[in-house]
């Protein structure tokens, strides 16, 4: 399983193109972005960018890594699932 390391600023920097990612304005939300698209959810993009700001990254990190391990049909939903199950065992 490869360990993904949470992008600094300076990486999303580098990369933000202000003529296309004229909306992304914060770190939290080019992480939403993120997950939206290794999701394969883009539709539903607002919500990631809400869960990038209100859920801690690590339990974020545990979750999408958990998907990306799976051979789910659906990865959102089963993304979705293990994110209750992270937030009901830290609280």
């Amino acid at each position: 399983m490869p360990s993904t390391k949470p992008q600094t600023v300076a990486d999303i920097l580098k990369k933000f193109n202000p003529l296309e990612d004229k909306y992304i304005s914060r770190e939290f939300q080019a992480y939403g972005i993120y997950l939206s698209e290794e999701l394969g959810d883009y539709k539903h993009r607002a919500l990631y960018i809400r869960l990038a700001k209100t859920i801690p990254r690590a339990i974020l990190e545990k979750a999408l890594n958990f998907v990306k391990a799976s051979n789910a049909r659906s990865k959102a939903r089963l993304f979705m699932w293990k994110l209750k199950e992270l937030r009901t065992t830290v609280k």
